[in-house]
């Protein structure tokens, strides 16, 4: 059972920014949460219960898991200093 990608705006906006080997390690981590949704690498936040996290080298993807209707909800990316912000 996969899962659908889903970009808040801020996120998109945010990959967009980054140079393009950067953008295109995290794009293909970000692509494999629709096969396994809660990797053993992710991290559930404890700031919000609804959030999950994942790292792509010093990057981090922020993303909430819609189990009921299969979405993955990528809320923000950004460098591991600024997205907890």
């Amino acid at each position: 059972m996969a899962y659908t990608l889903e970009f808040e705006k801020s996120a998109i906006r945010a990959l967009r920014k980054l140079t393009p080997p950067v953008a295109e390690q995290i794009e293909k981590d970000i692509r494999r949460l629709c096969e396994q949704p809660r990797p053993p690498c992710c991290i559930k936040l404890k700031s919000n219960a609804e959030l999950w996290r994942i790292r792509s080298g010093s990057y981090r993807v922020i993303y909430q898991i819609q189990d009921s209707k299969l979405i993955v909800l990528i809320v923000d990316v950004g460098h591991r200093k600024d997205i907890y912000n």
